[in-house]
């Protein structure tokens, strides 16, 4: 995992409220717990809770990867609190570095991630004079799509095609660069794709060599169709699969299907938005989902047993009982979302107490007679004498 400058300057374990040493359990059950907190159906409009909701996703997928925490750790206790203390026969002293030269590297992620990750910057600081002609493979770009998924799609999964265009080798120079497929090694980084500069206390830092632009080879006779970069932009079609359980802003990542890596370097990855359709009768709220039934006043006082409609199956029967008020929310269980243990949610059945707008004679009389004989009765009795404090 490539970790960004604006990642290491978080602290993830606090973003999570876990210590440093929490096991991997711990981290799981802290996750869950703050991402069932912010999630955004269970925060309406409501952007901090948005925000801190992606938050603890970041940390999550950092922290939940036993690679990329080591990664993380390392690079906190490198930098420390101050700056970067180097040892015996570097000069002594404290040597603050700023993070945007620790990470020189060319940018190529959508969420800021640096192309050389945490390895170039343990080999950046700690090179010390001299070169080295290794060809260093480079992982590809990271690629960012989008999809719109029905609500039925969302809640069940779904498998669809994705256009994507993004860099890849180029075909008619074979992704050297070179018309004629000869490129020559850069003479000033010798092949790296990268330069030191004095950091002052017998270090140096890298920084892209400017004369190949990181490319470690220079093209004698430019290809015409890419210029010399090597790289073109390739388009094409995949089949990709969303899990089920995905909500609307959802950010899915595919891990190497992003574009092709160069000289025998990872793929980047694939980060796909999901975006939701509306359901005209259904809502979502985490793993359930959620019905508004209406019901007779006849139903609501007596009790019923009421025919509600689930997606995608049949009916279920739900029992109404005597005396339900306006608003009270039943439970189908196992009727809603799908989980990614393949157990599903409940389906949360509000009810809606409807009154006809027009009475046939007899319904009319019924319902004066029902008046009549509950005249004694004051609804709105306790209402005034909470409103006068008694």
């Amino acid at each position: 995992m490539n970790l960004s400058r604006e990642v290491l300057e978080k602290d993830l374990y606090k973003v999570l409220g876990v210590p440093k040493d929490a096991t991997e359990a711990e981290i799981k059950k802290a996750y869950r717990k703050l991402a069932r907190e912010y999630h955004p159906d269970a925060n309406k409009g409501d952007v901090k809770a948005e925000e801190r909701f992606k938050e603890v996703g970041e940390a999550n997928e950092v922290l939940s990867d036993a690679k990329s925490r080591k990664e993380y750790d390392e690079a906190r206790a490198l930098l420390g609190s101050g700056g970067f203390r180097p040892g015996p026969g570097a000069g002594g002293g404290n040597f603050n570095f700023d993070l945007g030269d620790l990470f020189g590297g060319t940018q190529g992620s959508p969420g800021g991630g640096f192309g050389g990750g945490i390895g170039d910057v343990f080999g950046g600081l700690f090179n010390r004079g001299g070169t080295t002609t290794r060809t260093q493979p480079r992982r590809g770009q990271d690629v960012e799509s989008e999809v719109t998924l029905s609500f039925t799609e969302a809640v069940d999964g779904a498998t669809v095609p994705l256009r994507m265009s993004s860099s890849a080798a180029c075909k008619a120079c074979s992704g050297t660069g070179d018309k004629n497929g000869t490129p020559r090694v850069c003479p000033t980084c010798v092949g790296t794709g990268q330069v030191s500069r004095g950091g002052g206390g017998g270090f140096s830092l890298t920084d892209p060599c400017l004369d190949c632009k990181g490319r470690g080879l220079i093209a004698e006779n430019p290809c015409e169709v890419c210029r010399g970069s090597g790289r073109a932009t390739s388009s094409r079609t995949m089949q990709v699969r969303i899990p089920a359980g995905v909500s609307d802003g959802q950010r899915i990542r595919l891990r190497g299907k992003g574009a092709p890596g160069e000289r025998g370097g990872p793929n980047g990855d694939l980060y796909v938005v999901v975006h939701v359709d509306a359901h005209p009768v259904f809502g979502r709220r985490g793993d359930n989902l959620t019905v508004t039934v209406p019901v007779t006043f006849a139903e609501a006082a007596l009790g019923a047993e009421i025919s509600v409609p689930t997606l995608g199956g049949p009916a279920v029967t739900l029992k109404l009982p005597p005396g339900t008020p306006p608003g009270r929310t039943l439970r189908a269980r196992g009727k809603g979302a799908a989980r990614k243990d393949g157990t599903r949610g409940d389906l949360l059945v509000t009810v809606e107490v409807t009154v006809p707008k027009e009475l046939g004679q007899k319904a009319k009389e019924a319902l004066e007679s029902f008046r009549d004989a509950t005249a004694g009765e004051d609804p709105r009795a306790a209402l005034f004498k909470a409103a006068k404090g008694d």
